[in-house]
């Protein structure tokens, strides 16, 4: 859809530009964040990963306690393949993977939250599963919220698209979803260093949103939108079929003889 093409590229930039302002301010700017002193601008050389993922379960776990009154418990593993048994760290902006984790902690809080509300039993935990390989940092957040079908799931991805009912815009208030706009903008972030962001669902038990994000920095560059004749041709609306009501052109004159009579 050609909407769906001009925002991702829209919001892409956005993320491009924004990261550029907030690097050139903290960098050149006289004040220094005491609370993170290690940090280059906004990124961050050493990022714990576990414990982003733990930052942002405590965000959405208060939010959905607002909300539901209740809110799953988070189980956390990590896979250091270089180096076991030690924690995962990666050179990451961790304000773009808070964003991410967030977006994905709310949605699986929701979906365990109401499909087990009636049960007599505690909710099922929310699992996170941290893996460092060669070539890929994986963030797997798994939950036991019932799924969703096959058909949806590339639905969840489309702009102003939510399974939750339209929040009221109510001064103030923090809607715990209901705008469309979580996914395909954690998906943006997550493909801005060259990683990406997948859903993988069964129908009837729950839903794994899984984050890639390159291992190496040296292969964690910028994804920027290109400006060509192909990319263009998405911008361009294609021509209606023709009817007798919106002719491409005008009609023949039939009282006019192309041949002329000799």
């Amino acid at each position: 859809c050609n909407i769906q093409y001009f925002l991702d590229r829209f919001y892409t930039n956005r993320i491009s530009f924004r990261m550029l302002i907030n690097q050139h301010t903290l960098l050149f700017g006289n004040d220094t964040n005491p609370a993170h002193p290690k940090h280059i601008g906004s990124i961050d050389p050493t990022c714990s990963v576990a414990e982003v993922v733990s930052d942002a379960y405590d965000t959405a776990k208060m939010l959905c306690e607002k909300y539901y009154l209740a809110a799953p418990e988070l189980k956390i593993e990590e896979f250091n393949m270089k180096a076991p048994k030690k924690p995962i760290q990666a050179v990451y902006v961790p304000s773009h993977l808070f964003h991410m984790l967030f977006e994905l902690f709310k949605n699986s809080m929701r979906a365990t939250v109401e499909l087990h509300e009636n049960s007599e039993e505690a909710l099922p935990p929310v699992k996170a599963k941290v893996t460092l390989g060669k070539e890929d940092l994986s963030i797997k957040i798994s939950d036991r919220g019932g799924g969703v079908p096959l058909r949806k799931i590339d639905r969840l991805f489309n702009y102003m698209y939510s399974t939750a009912p339209t929040p009221s815009l109510e001064p103030g208030a923090v809607p715990l979803a209901g705008f469309g706009y979580g996914l395909p903008i954690s998906r943006l972030y997550a493909r801005y260093f060259q990683g990406d962001l997948k859903l993988y669902s069964m129908e009837g038990v729950g839903t794994d949103a899984v984050i890639y994000l390159k291992a190496l920095s040296s292969e964690s560059f910028e994804r920027l939108p290109v400006f060509n004749k192909s990319a263009w041709r998405h911008y361009k609306t294609s021509p209606e079929a023709d009817d007798w009501s919106n002719p491409s052109k005008e009609p023949r004159d039939a009282s006019k003889s192309k041949y002329k009579a000799r």
